[in-house]
């Protein structure tokens, strides 16, 4: 299994946890009652605290019983971590391991070695080629060499292979063949070995059938690992507790069992929370007139003032400008529900250009002049296709060379931290409608599973505290993406070697970028750790869970994937301390404002220039992580400690003053203060 740790540099100092109701944008808050900034807060003090407490750890261990060192991280090749999980899960990590064998290929519960090549020459572009033994099993390409002083490694899941292709490499006069396999995690190893050897030949072939195993009649590996954990990743999200903690089921709104066979709309959950007055003929009615059947649906309701984020998909006003009043009504119906405002909020991702040019193909967007009450607002967020098209730039730009000297303006090139920034500010723009609008929206892109997911997800993320957990989190995922139709078979393209499919785009990845600048600026708000959101994105590709398989819960449900396979959120829950966040401070009912501004945004270097080691940090900072968390448990335990001797000694001065006579006004045996 490769989980790879978190590297990054460290982050300036970044703006302070907001209270409830931010009453401007951009980090500057204001609360219901006046905020007083003490040693529990984010700011100040606290923060002061953390810098000191980072440079003792890092200057000495922890004395006694500290936790057990995990060796060097520093391979040659790309960083990897192999993780072999026995009952209790556990991080193994292959580099220099003397009582390994090192002929050996590790295995995980239902892997199977299918060919084994020698003498296959691995063209780093980092260290220069070297020669050594590659292995292909049905989920990964583990390449190991011996001939040099250090032990080399590169462990490559197979479904992060895009595709594969054949290169030329220099032979010296010998029959030799090239192959490059382009990843979908921003690297692209590339191998060289001699063509008249057949067992070459063979391995070749096994690793386009494994890394494309739908293509060839084969089932994803996800179906054929078999570990079991101690606790049930399924069981994290249920969906009618999850409604239950918003307040949901009330007088405006109910959980609806209307698509539990999925014909209303098969992309959609079976359970939805839809208004409480809209009758069973009228929600068909508004489905025909949404694409794809995307109705109008609640997401997250506010807490106090009961205004809503709700998602759907484009209505099919078409160039004629087609009405459907059960659909005016329904809308109307969603701004009745909040009795705090008389207006309602639609916040469309798509580009306005765009969105004229999709009335012509029948589709289109809610017009003033029939929603009445209704404040339509275009996001301008370019499609799937802009999206992919950046990301190529980008990995052009850090694999496998970065320019140092043009490196600032070849990132602005790619226009990726310029997307990331809108998704940022339209996500803001619908939290603060909200928060301090009190406002329900309306959220929606063309078919409401990409954009939409981006959105909402991110808005929850700034609105709601608890979505900032580590459970809470994969609630959050598991809710507004994958029971909610995100494709992701179609945009990842799990097992499938067609890779110019124009389906193919990293919204996903955009997504969890956008996470990751939100935790930069808000380092105590969130539970988890980098480490947990580069975990999330490796196995999006790998195919060893089920938890990202497949693009709605109708096909999931159809192939079974809850018995057959093995969560995510089993391995994440099972070994916590490995992805939580040292600095957290759990403030409840706390609102975000991310700055979404490209002076306060930068390129996640750790995930996307990874493989690259000049890029690394001298010392693995989730490991500084985990060592900061069992000195933070030595601290508290020390303050219980502490807490019961002052108060046995209060309890005793107590005593004593009691026994003693009131006339004699004798000094006490202990002072507290």
């Amino acid at each position: 299994m490769d989980k790879q740790p978190s590297a990054g540099s460290e982050s300036p100092a970044q703006p302070p946890v907001p209270s409830r109701k931010p009453r401007t944008l951009g980090g500057n808050t204001g609360s219901r009652q006046a905020s007083v900034e003490t040693l529990d807060s984010p700011t100040g003090s606290h923060v002061e605290w953390c810098k000191q407490l980072i440079a003792a750890t890092l200057n000495s261990q922890v004395s006694g019983g500290g936790p057990p060192e995990v060796p060097s991280r520093d391979l040659k090749v790309g960083r990897r971590t192999y993780v072999r999980v026995p009952k209790r899960p556990n991080l193994r990590v292959f580099g220099h391991q003397p009582n390994a064998q090192m002929d050996e290929v590790p295995l995980v519960p239902g892997e199977t070695i299918r060919a084994t090549a020698n003498d296959v020459m691995y063209i780093c572009p980092f260290s220069g080629a070297v020669t050594g033994t590659l292995t292909v099993t049905d989920y990964k390409l583990y390449f190991v060499s011996l001939e040099r002083d250090q032990y080399f490694l590169l462990d490559v899941n197979l479904g992060a292979i895009s595709r594969l292709e054949t290169i030329s490499v220099q032979s010296n006069g010998e029959n030799t063949c090239g192959m490059e396999m382009v990843c979908k995690d921003m690297r692209s190893p590339r191998f060289a070995y001699k063509k008249e050897d057949q067992t070459n030949v063979d391995v070749m072939e096994v690793l386009t059938k494994h890394a494309f195993p739908l293509s060839h009649d084969l089932s994803l590996f996800a179906f054929q690992y078999k570990e079991e954990y101690p606790v049930e990743g399924w069981k994290v999200y249920d969906p009618v507790a999850e409604y239950k903690r918003q307040g949901l089921p009330n007088e405006s709104w109910t959980i609806s069992k209307l698509n539990s066979s999925y014909e209303v709309c098969d992309t959609y959950p079976s359970l939805l929370v839809i208004p409480t007055n809209i009758t069973e003929d009228e929600i068909k009615r508004v489905a025909s007139f949404r694409v794809k059947h995307r109705i109008p649906v609640l997401s997250w309701i506010h807490p106090e003032t009961q205004a809503t984020i709700v998602r759907c998909s484009q209505p099919l006003v078409g160039a004629s400008d087609r009405r459907c009043r059960e659909d005016e009504r329904y809308l109307q119906t969603i701004m009745d529900a909040n009795a705090q405002s008389h207006k309602l909020t639609i916040f469309d991702a798509r580009q306005s250009s765009v969105a004229d040019t999709n009335k012509a193909k029948d589709g289109g967007y809610e017009s003033e002049n029939f929603y009445s009450n209704v404040e339509l607002n275009f996001l301008e967020i370019p499609n799937i296709h802009v999206m992919r098209e950046s990301l190529r730039k980008l990995k052009e730009v850090v694999y496998p060379t970065i320019d140092d000297q043009h490196w600032l303006s070849a990132i602005d090139g790619t226009h990726w931290l310029e997307y990331i920034r809108l998704l940022l500010a339209g996500a803001v723009r619908i939290a603060d409608k909200l928060e301090s609008g009190k406002t329900s929206v309306v959220v929606h892109c063309s078919d409401g599973w990409d954009r939409t997911a981006q959105l909402t997800s991110l808005a929850m993320l700034m609105l709601d505290s608890h979505y900032r957990t580590l459970r809470g989190f994969q609630v959050l995922l598991e809710k507004e993406w994958i029971s909610f139709g995100h494709k992701f078979a179609s945009r990842v393209g799990h097992g499938d070697e067609d890779h110019a499919n124009s389906e193919r785009s990293p919204l996903f990845v955009q997504f969890i970028d956008c996470v990751w600048q939100m935790m930069r600026q808000f380092p105590a708000a969130f539970e988890f750790n980098e480490l947990f959101l580069i975990t999330i994105l490796d196995h999006l590709y790998s195919c060893l869970f089920g938890t990202f398989l497949y693009n709605s819960e109708k096909e999931r449900v159809e192939q079974e994937v809850q018995s057959k396979t093995v969560s995510l959120w089993s391995y994440i829950n099972s070994q916590p301390e490995d992805f939580t966040n040292p600095f957290y401070v759990d403030y409840q009912h706390h609102v975000i404002y991310p700055l979404a501004s490209l002076r306060h945004l930068e390129l996640w270097v750790s995930y996307y220039v990874r493989w690259n080691p000049r890029m690394r940090p001298q010392m693995p900072v989730h490991q500084n992580l985990k060592e900061l968390l069992f000195l933070r448990a030595e601290l508290q335990r020390k303050v219980e400690e502490l807490h019961r001797e002052v108060s046995s000694s209060h309890s005793l001065s107590s005593s004593s003053e009691h026994n003693s006579s009131p006339s004699h006004g004798g000094t006490p045996l202990h002072t507290t203060a």
